[in-house]
């Protein structure tokens, strides 16, 4: 099974943490797409790549692994989600293959959960990580 994991990826911290996941989930059999080691960090990129603006290079190349993936894996932690995750979300939600959140966070947006049009997309969410390991293997 392949898992595409979306997440932020802009500072130290947040690509040490989606490394963490990807590594436990490899380490559980899971084949993984995480986009900053296989997609690219646009500020970190020339601004063309095989022709493309960088911009468009990392939209198309991530666009392609969420179709080869069978699972997309949301990482909700921080005080409001993503935004290029929740738009990879709902790209992914409309084929209608599952998808997972993993919230460690308590922090909330509205009224102590999150974005509705989020939640309704995740089948579950998670709190821990033996809680996504246990739940991932069941799909």
């Amino acid at each position: 099974m392949k898992i595409y994991i979306a997440a932020p990826l802009y500072c130290d911290y947040e690509r040490q943490y989606n490394l963490e996941i990807d590594t436990l989930l490899r380490e559980k059999g899971f084949d993984t797409y995480l986009p900053q080691r296989d997609g690219g960090v646009v500020s970190e990129m020339p601004d063309f790549i095989d022709g493309m603006p960088k911009e468009r290079y990392v939209f198309e190349k991530d666009k392609e692994a969420m179709n080869d993936s069978d699972v997309f894996l949301f990482l909700l932690d921080g005080r409001v989600p993503d935004e290029g995750a929740c738009v990879a979300l709902g790209y992914f939600y409309s084929t209608g293959k599952p998808c997972v959140g993993l919230k460690t966070d308590s922090r909330t947006l509205c009224q102590g959960l999150d974005n509705l049009m989020i939640r309704m997309a995740l089948r579950k969410i998670c709190t821990d990580r033996e809680e996504l390991i246990r739940y991932l293997e069941t799909l």
